[in-house]
């Protein structure tokens, strides 16, 4: 049998190695927290465009504790409907999992967390990353809030089987919890269109905001934002390619079929290859905000649901054509974002930041005087 004690030390070993693990401390967190009790007995993996099933008692026991303890992302429920209830592959968008460790210690780091620190943490999920906070800094420092009611009931079980007792709510992240204000550190293990006002209310002067922020296009940057005196939060992006999903408030509105409408054409001057990168797949975001990104064959689609407009590209040649029916012009604000971010000399995300007030957030590239995007209300 495979010592589980033995897996942990692996998997630290690996982060470690891998320079995502530097923190003596955080080491010694992933050593003790038993992230197999954490993804029960039945996870979701991938296959074709449909969540399967996979359940600990259909694999051979070392193999299952393998499989849970590497540093791999395990969806535990899709559209709310838990690994252990699906009969058969399902299909949908994930809503909750257990996030791969590495990324765990990532935010953790990011984060700045110290000895002492009281934490809010938006989004407990499995509650692997709420044992690890509480291993660090003990469980009267510890706030957890989480949106799924189940997702939430499992979580505070999987705690107190290894004896955690953090502060654990249920109800949306994005208003935060006031009562256990202030904080020093708020972490968001899901990924937001805009910081929520709520967060900056509950924070210290000084304390640090950890979150992923994305969009419609599913586009992402992680950030860490410092509170000043005066209320207004700034920060640098992170250049790591990470994502999280979205809070469930801010997800992509229902959307009907797509089909194409022939609109205006012309020759697009940018190719649709470039939402293919990481970064540029992020500046697009910020160019279009409100649109939602369609894959059609070799091309893709823009789609704003709340107006009707949508842009479409297709081959031509050696180039492409773009097609835009509706009153935004979705292909020339992206076109102009990534114009903009090429000029710069397409740099990865660590040369962006954002500033947040109560008000207004906008990202901007270089320093703050530089271009700038304003994010969603």
């Amino acid at each position: 049998m495979t010592s589980i004690a033995l897996l942990r030390q692996d998997l630290a070993r690996e982060l470690a190695a891998r320079g995502l693990l530097t923190d003596p401390a955080w080491r010694a967190a992933v050593e003790a927290v038993p992230r197999e009790l954490f993804l029960g007995d039945a996870v979701f993996r991938p296959r074709g465009t449909r969540w399967e099933p996979v359940r600990r008692e259909q694999l051979d026991e070392d193999e299952w504790l393998r499989m849970v303890h590497s540093d791999t992302t395990w969806v535990t429920q899709v559209d709310g409907i838990g690994a252990r209830e699906a009969a058969a592959p399902v299909a949908g968008r994930p809503t909750s999992s257990g996030t791969l460790p590495s990324l765990v210690v990532r935010m953790l780091e990011l984060a700045g967390v110290r000895d002492g620190d009281r934490v809010l943490e938006i989004g407990t999920g499995t509650g692997y990353s709420t044992a690890v906070l509480c291993h660090r800094l003990g469980d009267e420092s510890v706030y957890s809030v989480e949106y799924d009611e189940t997702v939430a009931a499992a979580a505070a079980q999987h705690l107190r089987a290894v004896g955690c007792s953090p502060h654990l709510v249920v109800g949306d992240g994005l208003r935060g919890h006031q009562d256990g204000a202030d904080y020093d550190t708020v972490i968001a293990t899901c990924a937001v269109r805009t910081v929520p006002p709520s967060w900056l209310w509950q924070l210290r002067d000084g304390g640090g905001i950890t979150t992923t922020i994305s969009g419609w296009m599913l586009g992402s940057g992680l950030i860490r934002l410092t509170l000043d005196e005066e209320g207004v939060a700034r920060g640098r992006f992170a250049a790591d390619p990470v994502s999280y999903m979205l809070a469930r408030p801010h997800e992509r509105p229902p959307r009907p079929t797509f089909y194409p409408h022939p609109g205006s054409t012309r020759e697009a001057r940018l190719s649709p290859d470039l939402l293919d990168d990481w970064t540029g797949l992020f500046v697009a975001q910020l160019g279009a905000p409100s649109a939602e990104l369609v894959r059609t064959g070799d091309g893709l689609a823009l789609v704003d649901t709340a107006t009707g407009s949508q842009a479409w590209t297709e081959r031509d040649g050696n180039g492409w054509t773009v097609h835009q029916d509706g009153p935004l012009r979705l292909w020339d604000q992206v076109e102009d974002a990534l114009d903009t971010w090429r000029k710069a000399g397409s740099p990865d995300q660590s040369a962006f930041g954002m500033t947040v007030t109560e008000w207004n957030q906008v990202v901007w590239l270089g320093d703050p005087e530089g271009p700038c995007w304003r994010l969603p209300a």
